[in-house]
C-alpha cells in the first residue's frame, strides 16, 4: 500500500513533484496546500486544494506525509521555512529519489530531497536535508552537500567539494576538487568554480560572444 502525501505548492514545481511522485515513488498524493494568500481555486492537478494554516485539521499528521515542492525562493529559504513548519504541526517529511538515478550504497542523504533522473552520487558522498538536484548531475566521490541547496541540471560536483547550506549552483556549471563553496553562495550557470568561495559570493559566466556576421557567411556549413 502507498504511503499518502500532501505537496505544498500549486505552480509548475509541484506540478512536477506530483507527476514524479505519482509515476515514480512509494507515494500517493491525495491533496495540495498552499498559504490561505495564494490560495485561489479549490482544486489543483485534480485533486483538494487547502490552505496551509490548518491543514493539519484535513489530514492527521500520524496518516499523511508532507514535500515542499518549492524551488530556489530566497536562496532556498522560503522552502526551508516551510518544511521547518510542517515538522513543527507534526508531519513527516518524504523525499523523492527517481529510480532513473545512480545512488551508490554508502551514499548518506538526509530527509526531503528531490533528485531527479540521470544523477550520478558517487561512493562516500553525504548529502544534507532538504536538498534538490535536478536532472543529469555528477557528484563527485567524497563530497558533502549541506541543507537547502538547489543544484540544477549538468552540473558536475568534483571528488572532495563540500557544499555548505542554501545555495544555488547554475545549469552546466563546474565545480574542481577539493573546494568549498560557502553557505548562500550563488553560482550562476556556465560556471567554472576553481577556488573556494566566502558567504553570500555571486559568481555568473561571461556571455557568449555574438559574431558580428551573420550564418549564411560561413563557408562549409
Amino acid at each position: 500500500m502507498k504511503k499518502k502525501l500532501i505537496i505544498c505548492g500549486a505552480g509548475k514545481t509541484a506540478e512536477l513533484a506530483h507527476y514524479y511522485f505519482t509515476n515514480d515513488s512509494q507515494y500517493e498524493v491525495v491533496a495540495f496546500t498552499v498559504d490561505s494568500i495564494y490560495l485561489d481555486s479549490d482544486t489543483f492537478c485534480g485533486l483538494p486544494l487547502y490552505q496551509f494554516e490548518d491543514i493539519e485539521t484535513r489530514f492527521p499528521v500520524k496518516d499523511v506525509y508532507f514535500f515542499a515542492a518549492i524551488a530556489n525562493s530566497q536562496m532556498n529559504k522560503v522552502r526551508e521555512n516551510k518544511i521547518k513548519e510542517a515538522k513543527r504541526k507534526g508531519y513527516s517529511l518524504a523525499s523523492y529519489i527517481s529510480s532513473k538515478a545512480t545512488l551508490f550504497g554508502n551514499v548518506k542523504l538526509g530527509e526531503h530531497c528531490f533528485i531527479l533522473e540521470n544523477n550520478t552520487i558517487q561512493p562516500f558522498v553525504e548529502i544534507g536535508d532538504n536538498n534538490i538536484l535536478w536532472s543529469g548531475n555528477h557528484i563527485g566521490h567524497h563530497s558533502k552537500i549541506g541543507h537547502n541547496n538547489f543544484i540544477t541540471s549538468h552540473v558536475v560536483v568534483s571528488g572532495n567539494t563540500v557544499i555548505g547550506n542554501n545555495c544555488f549552483i547554475g545549469v552546466n556549471s563546474t565545480l574542481r576538487d577539493k573546494i568549498e563553496i560557502a553557505n548562500e553562495s550563488l553560482i550562476g550557470a556556465g560556471s567554472f568554480i576553481t577556488r573556494s568561495t566566502e558567504i553570500k559570493d555571486v559568481y555568473k559566466s561571461r556571455f557568449t560572444e555574438k559574431s558580428n556576421i551573420n550564418s549564411d557567411q560561413i563557408k562549409g556549413m
